[in-house]
């Protein structure tokens, strides 16, 4: 176990993954290992193990504190997102956005509109793109992100012109 932990932490989740795999296997492990699977799994690119793994514990994480609590949520809506069920990455998207730290809440309220948007939501999209922009200025703009704002700037714009 302390070995798989060490992977963990040094982001070497595939690593991890394994040897979690094999612990799952033999042991009980409790909700917080069970969630680093679904992180290793997640990582790993495995969207669909991420999340079985990450909702048969989700709930029982509450104890824990709320910036790791944050990170679980996440991995989750972006598995969903990724699979492009939407529907079942809102809430846990929205879960994410009430403990993360302010500065990660820009790309989240982003994910969070193209949710809505490909969900054909466009009003609720349009308020998303809105409040990630603001939140993207407020913190500055990475320069890995220049072309999502430009993307925001021309989705605010095309609803702006139809409305």
């Amino acid at each position: 176990m302390e070995r798989a932990i060490e992977y963990f932490q040094g982001r070497k989740y595939h690593e991890a993954l394994l040897l979690l795999q094999d612990l799952n296997k033999k042991y009980a492990l409790n909700p917080r290992f069970k969630a680093y699977l679904g992180v290793c799994y997640y990582y790993d690119w495995d969207y669909k193990n991420a999340c079985k793994f990450l909702e048969e514990i989700i709930n029982d994480l509450n104890i824990l504190a709320p910036h790791e609590q944050a990170v679980y949520y996440y991995c989750l809506a972006e598995s969903y997102f990724i699979q492009n069920k939407y529907n079942e990455a809102v809430p846990f998207y929205e879960k994410t956005i009430n403990i993360c730290y302010d500065n990660e809440k820009a790309d989240i309220l982003y994910k969070l509109a193209m949710c809505y948007m490909n969900k054909n939501y466009k009003d609720i999209a349009y308020d998303y793109f809105q409040s990630s922009l603001a939140y993207y200025k407020h913190f500055g703009i990475p320069h890995d992100k220049i072309q999502r704002i430009i993307q925001i700037n021309n989705m605010i714009q095309e609803y702006k012109d139809r409305h």
